[in-house]
């Protein structure tokens, strides 16, 4: 017997069926078979942009997921083995579709715990569904700001069965004015916020962008949200250069950057500085850009020079990375780390939970994470607000090295630990 519910209220699945006494024996037989199986089985959901415009962010899926499934062909719980079966689809960049493969993985393929990256275009519609359902879910890849609050969440309550690591706004912004204190260029900014979850997180008044821009010293140009997947910027950039901008920065998807940034060059804007969130993550966003490419910069949540190590592997980060390299002939990408994060979490919980049929002993095996992965530090106890961790952050820029676009971190003051690797040169 399956229950699909809707919009934010209501009861889960699970919980449906325990307190309805004549739809127990079908549950009960199910948990009492997996239970007394020789190795049971604990399923995955995993859903990820694996094509559309966000598909960058899941270019490692295939490498990494491989890689999980072996490290997890048996996992011990309360002294019995278990195997874990991930099922993955595809969200196709698109949050509705998201929601409906969410809904899926909880509905059909009954899956006991719910994981997602990428974006709040996909990591929001995924927990939405999952806290409806009683879900235990895992989500990062997504500043917490937009996760927690695009969500309609409240510090002082939290969500039930929803948790999510990641760094935030304050840290992103941190990160890029560490980067821009340069003698020579004025602090004069462009923004560039899209019509999206993201962008009007980054662009908004009180949380984003403008206030803490405004508390440093620095003008910001905004002209507003524009429409994702825009073909015209010249409002922008006609705007940019009457405000006398030397810096640009925002967040976009690279499609958007990709015009943007001809255009910029077409109508005579010549910033020092560009420093933009999402598109100027990827090595393949920069390949394609060409000598235009170079120079430009970003943060940067994890790379091969992190201090970290993988708890399920024991692979340090530039060897996660050398792994991909070697087995793609890809250059290393960030979110090859958050996404093997991810599960190191998953196998975290997995081992601690009291009793892996019951979805509130995961929930609580989940809410008690102290961890170090290969990306940092995750431990839900230490906030900034209930179901939300954060993990550190630095920036820096793509520099030609050996005749190759490499992403040099050029500052670490928001994150000491993590080696800088040269210095910011302007454009």
């Amino acid at each position: 017997m399956r229950f699909v519910t809707t919009g934010t209220g209501g009861i889960s699945r699970r919980t449906f069926m325990r307190a309805a006494g004549t739809a127990l024996a079908a549950p009960a037989i199910l948990h009492m078979t997996r239970a007394y199986a020789a190795t049971p089985t604990i399923k995955v959901g995993h859903v990820s942009p694996t094509t559309g415009p966000l598909a960058g962010f899941a270019e490692a899926n295939d490498y990494i997921l491989k890689g999980i499934a072996k490290s997890l062909s048996s996992i011990d719980n309360n002294g019995k083995s278990w195997t874990v079966e991930i099922i993955s689809k595809d969200s196709q960049s698109n949050p509705n579709r998201a929601a409906e493969v969410a809904a899926d993985l909880i509905l059909k393929d009954e899956v006991d715990i719910i994981v997602a990256a990428s974006t709040p275009d996909t990591v929001n519609p995924v927990s939405d569904q999952a806290e409806v359902n009683g879900m235990p879910c895992i989500t990062t890849d997504c500043p917490w700001q937009p996760y927690f609050f695009g969500r309609n969440g409240k510090p002082d309550q939290g969500f039930e069965s929803t948790y999510h690591f990641f760094w935030g706004l304050e840290d992103v912004i941190a990160s890029f004015l560490a980067l821009w204190d340069h003698p020579g260029v004025a602090k004069k900014v462009g923004g560039l916020f899209p019509n999206d979850a993201d962008g009007n997180a980054w662009g908004d008044p009180e949380r984003g962008f403008p206030k803490p821009l405004k508390d440093a010293g620095y003008t910001l140009s905004d002209t507003g949200r524009y429409q994702p997947m825009s073909d015209d910027f010249s409002a922008q950039i006609s705007a940019f250069k009457a405000a006398g901008v030397e810096i640009v920065a925002g967040n976009m998807i690279p499609p958007d950057f990709a015009t943007f940034w001809s255009q910029a060059g077409q109508q005579g804007l010549k910033p020092r500085i560009v420093t933009i969130g999402k598109a100027l993550l990827f090595p393949s966003v920069i390949a394609s850009l060409g000598e235009r490419g170079i120079g430009l910069s970003s943060e940067i949540w994890w790379s091969p020079n992190h201090p970290y190590a993988s708890s399920l592997t024991g692979e340090t980060s530039r060897q996660l990375a050398e792994g991909y390299q070697n087995a793609t002939s890809r250059p290393w990408t960030q979110p090859i780390g958050f996404k093997h994060a991810l599960f190191e979490v998953v196998a975290d919980v997995v081992r601690r939970a009291d009793d892996l049929d019951d979805p509130a002993a995961i929930i609580e095996a989940i809410r008690a994470t102290a961890m170090k992965t290969i990306v940092g530090p995750v431990d839900w106890s230490r906030g900034p607000v209930k179901n939300v961790t954060k993990t550190p952050l630095v920036a820096g820029q793509w520099q030609s090295t050996g005749g190759k676009a490499e992403l040099i971190i050029t500052t670490n003051k928001t994150a000491p630990d993590i080696p800088v690797g040269g210095e910011l040169k302007l454009l």
